[in-house]
């Protein structure tokens, strides 16, 4: 057995070339992504609205509107408690500037090879920095808010026309395959939609209970605004590795100028982690993992991957993508060792056992058979 190479080059090509269409046209794929998870967690709302009597339209409307409502709330609820936070910040900046300076100089001083460096220096020097860059910053954090309202509008009329037209799409979808196998296609669409769902019921549930047990131990560790901080940490786990470590280190920093005391700090950090590792090893199986089926290889490869393609919007969106594929490749024959790749679970054989099979063996077996030609 030998393996076709030209199979394998327009194998790898097609690849690239799919990995080259979604950086180019990230800007109209983020939002049709977010759209089509967000019709996936309003299409029960919608038919629920349309059993009631409602007409699609408006039961399409009604559910994005609440949605909207809800998310427009939790913004303002959010703003709120950051520019009070930023008032009481310009209190502190002296005290932030002087901390940074001395462990500038405590660095300095223990690292022989680095330049002598002078306090009043060093902070003459911080300043000019900050108020050069400060305008820099501004026009960037301008760019960046007026993308993110373009994309969060697109991704509103996207989910409208994914519910209104949800029929037509399924149908249309349904057509490329023969009519015998087109239940089977409308089921696995509903698998598809189903896994979406979960996948994000299930990170509402999670952010929730991990920001009520953070607000709880800031409560009791005594920081101020700790339900402002726990939920705010909460809901930047929802970029995988670092989003746990910006959570951690705004309440850390606000502690750690606030009190006297260093033993705050600590504590807050220790919550965190605490929380962290209970969420990932026992929280998030249950709430979340049930739902995708994705073992932690591909969960790792599918996060990196999509910080590389899409950035942020990425680590979020391909993981559920990662679960929805291995989805689609069950109900082919010849994808399934790529579902065994995705997934945690065996295949099981003709007599219903399970089958033993390394996942990466059986995957090898299939490429050699895609793309080998017998000698």
């Amino acid at each position: 057995m030998t393996l076709s190479f030209q199979r394998l080059f327009f194998a790898v090509a097609s690849i690239f070339a799919l990995f080259a269409i979604m950086i180019l046209a990230k800007t109209i794929l983020i939002p049709l992504s977010i759209a089509l998870l967000s019709s996936f967690i309003l299409l029960p709302v919608v038919k629920k609205l349309e059993k009631w009597g409602v007409n699609k339209s408006l039961s399409v409307t009604f559910s994005i509107l609440g949605v909207f409502i809800i998310i427009g709330g939790i913004l303002l609820l959010f703003s709120t408690q950051f520019i009070k936070l930023s008032s009481e910040f310009s209190d502190f900046k002296e005290e932030i500037l002087t901390a940074f300076t001395d462990l500038t100089l405590y660095i300095n001083e223990h690292v022989p090879f680095l330049p002598d460096l002078e306090k009043e220096d060093l902070i003459e020097k911080i300043k000019t920095w900050a108020s050069e860059s400060s305008g820099t910053l501004l026009s960037k954090s301008i760019s960046g808010t007026s993308a993110f309202f373009a994309g969060f509008i697109i991704s509103i009329i996207f989910t409208f026309l994914f519910l209104i037209y949800r029929k037509g799409l399924t149908n249309a979808f349904a057509s490329f395959a023969k009519v015998e196998n087109r239940p089977r296609v409308v089921k696995m669409l509903k698998s598809v939609q189903q896994v979406g769902q979960k996948y994000i019921i299930g990170m509402v549930i999670l952010i929730n209970l991990v920001g009520l047990i953070n607000s709880v131990g800031l409560w009791i560790i005594g920081l101020d605004n700790p339900f402002f901080f726990g939920f705010l940490g909460a809901t930047f786990s929802i970029l995988p590795y670092i989003g746990t470590t910006i959570g951690t280190i705004i309440p850390a920093v606000f502690a750690l100028v606030s009190y006297d005391t260093i033993w705050v700090a600590v504590g807050v950090i220790i919550l965190f982690w605490a929380v962290q590792l209970v969420t990932d090893n026992f929280l998030t199986p249950k709430i979340v993992g049930s739902s995708l089926d994705v073992n932690a290889l591909a969960s790792i490869l599918s996060i990196i991957v999509g910080a590389s393609v899409w950035g942020a919007a990425g680590m979020i969106l391909f993981l559920p993508f990662a679960a929805m594929l291995k989805v689609v490749c069950e109900e082919f024959d010849e994808l399934k060792p790529i579902a065994l790749l995705i997934g945690t679970k065996n295949y099981v054989d003709d007599n219903g056992k399970k089958k033993n099979v390394g996942k990466f063996k059986k995957a090898w077996s299939w490429v050699k058979g895609k793309f080998g030609k017998e000698k």
